[in-house]
């Protein structure tokens, strides 16, 4: 999937992903895409639950290993 921001969130832990995510965010446009790439085990569901919150869509989520992948639109 094309994307236009990326964040390596690796080796953080919650609740810095999702923090990390939503200021990266904040620099796109509606409508472009963040590729965060993490591997907290509660990112999982912190990073589906942001997105739900703050009106971003999760366009798709996939495991990398010992890692996930999470592609957002910015709302």
């Amino acid at each position: 999937m094309d994307f236009d921001a990326e964040l390596d969130a690796k080796g953080l832990l919650c609740p810095l992903p999702v923090l990390k995510a939503r200021k990266r965010l904040m620099a796109l446009q509606s409508g472009q895409i963040l590729r965060v790439e993490a591997d907290d085990p509660a990112a999982v569901i912190d990073i589906p639950h942001f997105c739900q919150e703050a009106g971003h869509t999760l366009l798709a989520s996939d495991d990398l290993g010992a890692s996930q992948v999470y592609f957002i639109a910015r709302a």
